[in-house]
């Protein structure tokens, strides 16, 4: 929920908490002046080679200061250790890290990687090859089969710039590159890797960034980029500056989660042929990775910061995008299944005040027609705003459980919120259990002296569970199974706030009333004082009242053009750094944080956990650690069924575990596009299961936004609409044109859930992108390597959405460079495309632009219903796009929906060539619905004489042909899937 809608009210409370040290008692000192840090790393002398020895799986080398320590932010190590390992064919893997093993490393059971292959090999035949120079030591990544090409990742000096580059951030000196040697101290570490000029770089997130998918490397007009990591609530803030114009600062505030990998796509001008690949840092620390190109530099750079941890990396040969992405996904876990369900339409806000609303909005959309899957409750369902509860009052337990059958009758669900925080109890009558439950067993987050930590949320002051204290995951699968039984029948669980948030800093708790301190509802957003008043850009309610209608009284409501830019935030100043004590609050380097100070609107970065290690080395691992243990508690409560999770915070590995929303965005058209780049990050980042916030979260939509966004989220992999209390309702119902517009739309994702369900299949077998960049599919094209208001659904479907207010047409590129043949989706006909540049194509309301690549074989549902359920039950139908030479190819992948693989399963071959159709099954499960009717496009110039199935001839009331599009149906045929099929014409 959006904690940052109580920042007036919390300002003043910040502002006292943060002057009271008190609360910040555990400080790291320095033993004399001579070693306070210096606040600069130019002086810093580097490391050298003291000694090597090769392994069986690669090499080990020992490392020490090249000079005299700089302490530019810490304590410099004396000495390193740097791990080479030949992973496998396309991963190689280089470990920097003290030699006394001091610094915070991220344990197994956290974050279980792949094993290396145990091939001593690899050494002589690994894709990717490891150099280094001794003194000092540097080292650079190379293609084993391009030695002489630019390395793939180069810290050699003479690579680097010879010119200094001024701060990315004017005015803050700290994002200057004044030097560029490799440091490790305790609290800073640095390395830094030429890149090509404007390099094409990908990832590095959650961010949204003006610049889009593409990152500013800082050339063509761009400032470069300072992207923070370091998991905040804070409401989808668009490249933040803290001290200047958020536009053109180059400055990425961090957002909820924190991915550190990124793609790099390298377009070789001679060739006329690209290649990519990967780098990943494996490490939980806070940290600033900086891209920039100095003036008059023939490179541009990559910076790593970090306040903690180690350098370990990880390269990835690629040499595809997806191959990319895929070998990521082997290393750090594949997708975990999606239920079949899933993939159906989600409807939810903040605000519905008791069951009979909630239940009012699951007739209001049967009546409409509007198909609805899952129903959701946020944080109203709570008594006292407490998780695992429901209100007596409003949500009363019998109630919901009569409400949640009456669901489970009709093949609906339902899915509750669950917050990070759990309320404390405040007085000796008050009775909550999951309170003290988590006394009994110890699993609540420490003050340093061994105390509770208590921060304040949703239910006033609260404490946060200790992910790696031993009883966490009993008590969390215990709550859910509790409130399972007891109250709520639910289908699956959506984790918010788990940054984690908290509104005041520090132990807030700690010695005070606590029998003051829930929040007051009246700083609720729709009460005085905190009104829901904006809207989508080009609407103006003072003209037009709070309708949000397209028109009213016959005249367009368009026409307000303002668009309020984002909030700037005060910079943190370095100065508390260079004194003689620093706590663990303030590391002496200042992250670029957007809220300033490291422990504002979360857990305080000295809050202790179980195994001794503080909140500021594993901060970024909470919405992790929260999302597996939820994962494994509802494996639990349903044994053999695959757990449905939705989560705010995430780290590599989440999407073993859950999928994401993109958090708490506003109803803005800027919003509904920048939910594209989102969507195309987190595939990169293996979370594929995806989604924005429909109509959008914050602020008032409005008919033309909502009815843009969903038909856009309808080919998003995640589809639910979700809003704010007291803000205009949003359901698809409240206006015919959304209405309408919605059906069409998910009638269309619902035949596609056979296509939709391959994919995921996919990503979780092999962990192949879902959702792809355009440049993914056609890597030598650069016109591509920009695009993010256009994507692909896997290899076939190109989606072109509308992403402005008041226009009826839109522009979009077709990829192929012209060898590409693609389809209109609702006509079949071939479009006349330019060929590298835009096309511009008809987009009145209610419609969003699809086309079928050619050489596509989608398997669909013939008869979309109402649920997910009844769609499934339904018959299936073939849509076959052929190229001019006849060739197509696809594949389905089919099971129950539900079960946690392996699973029975059959996949379906389907392949053509001219005049030829194949289908053939492979695998256990066995297929109840048929194949009702089979459309092959350019089938044909002219009418066939004759069409056979199984080499029966079919009699013409059976088959059509239109020589217009080239297009072939043969229809009620009702054939087994189960065996081999083959259509045939002539």
């Amino acid at each position: 929920m959006l904690a940052i809608l109580f920042a007036a009210l919390l300002f003043a409370r910040v502002i006292a908490l943060a002057d009271e040290p008190s609360k910040f008692a555990q400080k790291r000192t320095f033993p004399a002046d001579d070693t306070r840090p210096s606040l600069n790393a130019s002086s810093c002398p580097g490391y050298e080679v003291v000694s090597q020895q090769e392994n069986r799986q690669g090499l080990s080398i020992q490392l020490a200061l090249a000079g005299p320590a700089c302490n530019a932010f810490g304590q410099d190590a004396a000495n390193l250790t740097v791990e080479i390992t030949y992973d496998t064919k396309t991963r190689l893997h280089v470990n920097i890290y003290d030699a006394a093993q001091r610094q915070f490393t991220i344990p197994a059971d956290v974050v279980q990687l792949s094993a290396a292959d145990d091939d001593a090999t690899l050494k002589t035949r690994s894709d990717l090859e490891f150099h280094f120079n001794s003194r000092p030591f540097e080292f650079w990544i190379t293609r084993r089969s391009e030695p002489g090409v630019r390395p793939l990742f180069d810290t050699r000096r003479q690579s680097l710039p010879t010119t200094s580059a001024s701060g990315l951030i004017p005015g803050d000196n700290s994002t200057a590159f004044d030097g560029l040697p490799l440091v490790f101290e305790d609290q800073y570490l640095q390395l830094t890797s030429a890149l090509p000029l404007d390099a094409n770089i990908y990832g590095l997130g959650e961010v949204l960034a003006s610049s889009g998918f593409r990152r500013d490397v800082g050339t063509n007009g761009g400032a470069g980029t300072v992207q923070t990591l370091w998991a905040r609530d804070s409401p989808d803030p668009i490249d933040e500056n803290m001290q200047n114009s958020a536009l053109t600062c180059g400055f990425y505030s961090p957002s909820y989660g924190s991915h550190p990998i990124y793609l790099e796509h390298r377009y070789n001008e001679s060739t006329r042929r690209a290649q990519s690949h990967g780098v990943f840092h494996f490490g939980a620390a806070g940290s600033d990775i900086l891209l920039q190109t100095p003036p008059s530099s023939p490179v541009s750079i990559i910076q790593y910061r970090l306040v903690g941890g180690t350098l370990d990396f990880y390269f990835f040969s690629g040499p595809s995008p997806q191959k990319v992405i895929e070998q990521y996904g082997e290393l750090v876990g594949l997708p975990t299944w999606q239920p079949a369900w899933g993939f159906g339409f989600h409807l939810c806000r903040w605000g519905y005040r008791d069951v009979n609303e909630t239940r009012e909005q699951v007739t209001q959309m049967r009546e409409a027609n509007i198909p609805l899957e899952v129903m959701w409750n946020d944080i109203d369902l709570y008594h006292a705003l407490r998780d695992f509860t429901t209100d007596p009052a409003s949500f009363p337990a019998d109630q919901m459980q009569a409400f949640i059958a009456e669901l489970t009758a009709n093949h609906q669900h339902y899915i509750p919120i669950v917050d990070a925080a759990i309320a404390k109890l405040v007085n000796d009558s008050d009775v909550y259990d999951p309170y003290t439950r988590g006394n009994e067993l110890d699993v609540w987050l420490k003050n340093p002296d061994g105390t509770e930590y208590l921060g304040q949320v949703w239910p006033g002051f609260t404490v946060f569970p200790d992910w790696f204290a031993n009883n966490t995951q009993a008590f969390w699968a215990e709550g859910l199974r509790n409130w399972s039984s007891t109250v709520l029948n639910f289908s699956g669980i959506w984790l918010d706030m788990n940054e984690a948030s908290s509104f005041c800093i520090g132990s807030c708790g700690t010695g005070a009333n606590l029998t003051a301190a829930t929040i007051p509802t009246m700083f609720f957003p729709g009460t005085p004082g905190n009104l829901v008043t904006d809207y989508p850009e080009g609407y103006n309610s003072t003209i037009w009242g709070p309708s949000g209608n397209i028109t009213i009284n016959g005249t367009l409501t368009f026409g307000n053009h303002s668009v309020d830019s984002p909030a700037v935030l005060a910079k943190r100043g370095l100065g508390a750094a260079a004194e003689a004590g620093v706590n663990l609050n303030s590391p002496p380097y200042a992250l670029h944080n957007g809220d300033g100070f490291l422990s504002t609107h979360t857990v305080s970065t000295n809050a202790t956990h179980a195994t001794g290690v503080v909140e500021l080395d594993v901060h970024n691992l909470w919405g992790l650690m929260e999302e597996k243990a939820t994962h494994l508690g509802l494996l639990e409560l349903h044994p053999g069924k695959r757990p449905f999770l939705i989560s705010r915070s995430t780290f590599p590995s989440s999407g073993k575990w859950t999928g994401h929303w993109l958090g708490d965005n506003i109803s803005k058209w800027q919003y509904m596009a920048f939910s594209i780049q989102g969507m195309l990050q987190f595939q990169l980042f293996q979370i594929p299961f995806v989604g924005a916030d429909t109509c959008g979260f914050q602020g008032n939509t409005d008919e033309e936004l909502c009815g843009r966004w969903m038909q856009l989220s309808a080919f998003m992999p995640f589809y639910r609409n979700h809003n704010v209390r007291s803000a205009l309702s949003q359901e698809p119902y409240r206006w015919e044109s959304v209405a309408n517009a919605s059906r069409t739309a998910i009638g269309i994702r619902y035949s596609l859930l056979p296509y939709w369900y391959t994919l995921f299949a996919n990503a979780s077998l092999h962990g192949s992108p879902p959702i792809r960049a355009l440049f993914y599919e056609f890597p030598d094209e650069p016109e591509l390597f920009s695009i993010d208001r256009q994507y692909l659904i896997g290899r076939d479907l190109l989606v072109t959405p509308v992403l402005t207010p008041n226009v009826s047409t839109v522009d979009g590129i077709f990829p192929g460079q012209g060898r590409v043949t693609w389809r209109d989706w609702y006509t079949h006909k071939v479009v006349d495309a330019a060929v590298s540049a835009n096309t511009t194509l008809d987009a009145p309301l209610g419609h969003i632009n699809v086309h079928i690549r050619d050489g596509s074989a989608l398997l669909l549902h013939a008869q979309p219903a109402y649920t997910i359920a009844e769609t499934r039950g339904g018959p299936f139908a073939l849509l076959v796009a052929q190229a001019t030479d006849g060739y197509a190819q696809g594949s389905a992948y089919l099971d129950d929906g539900e079960t946690v693989p392996p699973t029975p399963n059959t996949t379906l071959a389907i392949s053509a060539r001219k005049g030829t159709l194949n289908v053939r099954p492979s695998g256990n499960f066995r297929i109840a619905q048929t194949l009702d009717r089979v459309t092959v496009l350019g089938a044909a110039s002219v009418r066939p004489v004759e069409v056979t199935v199984n080499g029966r001839a079919v009699g013409d009331s059976e088959w059509q042909f239109d020589e217009e599009v080239e297009r072939l149906v043969v229809s009620g045929v009702h054939l087994d899937l189960n065996e081999p099929v083959t259509i045939a014409w002539k």
